[in-house]
């Protein structure tokens, strides 16, 4: 018998081949639409990272700068009661302290951005996967 038999209810009369050709161009259809949402989703993602790395540069250039100004004032000031040494030496413990702090809150932000991957392409790769050999099963 050249064509699929009834199964639950349904009945076709189109032959297995013309089912497989049609199955084997909608896995190909499939595969090229998961493509372009996965090129899609990575040129957002990487216009963000470099917009954020950008602006993250252009921050730490003028953070330096109003470090360096702020730092010299700081050791200005102290050096008007405490010798000049003592003033640069508590003011580079300050300093020490604060970059910790800051390194510390800056790898959480990282932590909890994620991966850069794809996800929601790969989740509907394995939706669809599952979909597939959920009805190649009936």
């Amino acid at each position: 018998m050249s064509a699929v038999g009834s199964r639950a209810g349904h009945e076709t009369d189109e032959p297995v081949g013309v089912l497989v050709a049609r199955a084997s161009q909608q896995i190909s259809e499939l595969v090229r639409e998961e493509m372009l949402l996965a090129r899609a989703e990575m040129t957002q993602k990487g216009k963000r990272y470099g917009l954020g790395g950008g602006l993250f540069g252009g921050a730490g250039l003028v953070g330096i700068l109003a470090a360096q100004a702020m730092v010299a004032a700081s050791i200005a000031a102290l050096a008007l009661v405490l010798p000049l040494w003592a003033a640069a030496l508590i003011v580079g413990a300050v300093l020490a302290v604060v970059a910790t702090v800051l390194a510390t809150a800056g790898k959480k932000q990282v932590t909890q951005a994620g991966s850069p991957l794809p996800e929601q392409t790969i989740d509907n790769v394995k939706a669809d996967v599952a979909e597939i050999k959920e009805r190649t099963h009936r």
